[in-house]
């Protein structure tokens, strides 16, 4: 089971995380910020739980890439 999760309101739009991990996130034409896709929100974080293992190494790079540090992923 893979967890990310994403702390929406502090992105800056840099578009590494797309460019990354494109099946999991794009870019909002409404805000330019990320969007962690078919997540829930709570209390401004976006978590995803999958249990597709394959999205891990693309999220985890994105992750890593991310110059605010927003984006946590756990394989749990």
């Amino acid at each position: 089971m893979v967890v990310v999760t994403l702390q929406r309101d502090k992105c800056i739009g840099c578009n590494y995380c797309v460019e990354l991990a494109p099946n999991q996130f794009q870019m909002s034409k409404k805000d330019g910020k990320s969007v962690l896709l078919r997540s829930q929100e709570k209390k401004g974080f976006y978590t995803v739980k999958s249990p597709d293992d394959f999205i891990f190494e693309d999220c985890d790079k994105a992750a890593k890439a991310c110059p605010v540090k927003i984006i946590s992923v756990k394989n749990v």
